[in-house]
């Protein structure tokens, strides 16, 4: 056991989802998986292992923000042994043509946070996606049907921020939307050379007048499961 995660190693698989929202997990893990077991429940910090498709993957929540997520994505990595980590969260849309409930595949996360500058100050980081599960959930979502954009997010440190005006002009400059947990995760991959990839779907917009309940956001984002967990088992 870790200090986070009550499960044994051999409790959870070398492939996750991770969610933010615990309850999105349960929900995964109750609606895609077979013979879910639940791995953890620390915090209410829910995991669960299953089948799908005859692959054995896991899912987990982290919650909100970088600093959460760096606690359970470097668990998972450092002391369970899981390779590929796939980010299935919520963002806020930076574009005019990025709508609510279109994914948005982070190639790379832009960030305001200083996580990343603590361990190299004198670098710019480079914050990138795992390409080869970045290209196999692109084709996977084309192939379902899904719209979907690939491109930059910014993962803030703020939900509510001061920044709001500079961080829409970053939609100007290509930047696909805002989210809290990306550039931790891939950060964290790089470093003990894992996979890793974010999948958001779009709740809400910074420039338009769109948005999603909090149910719809736990209940009704499954194109995004479905692509996750495609990737997850794609060969």
């Amino acid at each position: 056991m870790s200090i986070h995660i009550e499960a044994e190693k051999q409790d959870i698989a070398d492939k996750i989802l991770l969610p933010g929202d615990p309850l999105r997990a349960k929900f995964i893990a109750e609606h895609f998986l077979e013979d879910a077991v639940l791995f953890n429940k620390v915090r209410n910090m829910f995991g669960y292992t299953g089948i799908y498709k005859g692959e054995r993957v896991s899912v987990m929540g982290t919650g909100m923000g970088m600093p959460s997520i760096s606690i359970y994505a470097r668990e998972l990595i450092v002391d369970y042994g899981v390779k590929k980590l796939i980010r299935v969260g919520t963002a806020g849309s930076l574009a005019p043509d990025v709508h609510v409930r279109d994914l948005v595949l982070a190639q790379a996360a832009a960030t305001t946070s200083n996580i990343i500058k603590n361990d190299w100050p004198e670098y710019d980081f480079p914050q990138i996606a795992d390409f080869d599960l970045l290209d196999k959930a692109y084709h996977i979502a084309k192939d379902m049907g899904v719209i979907t954009h690939v491109g930059s997010v910014l993962s803030a440190d703020l939900f509510y921020s001061d920044l709001f005006d500079k961080n829409v002009k970053l939609g100007t400059m290509g930047v696909k939307a805002v989210e809290m947990e990306a550039a931790a995760l891939y950060y964290l991959a790089a470093k003990h050379g894992v996979q890793a990839l974010g999948i958001m779907t779009i709740s809400d917009s910074l420039v338009a007048d769109e948005d999603t309940t909090s149910e719809e956001r736990e209940k009704t984002f499954t194109d995004m499961m479905a692509v996750g967990l495609e990737t997850l088992i794609a060969e």
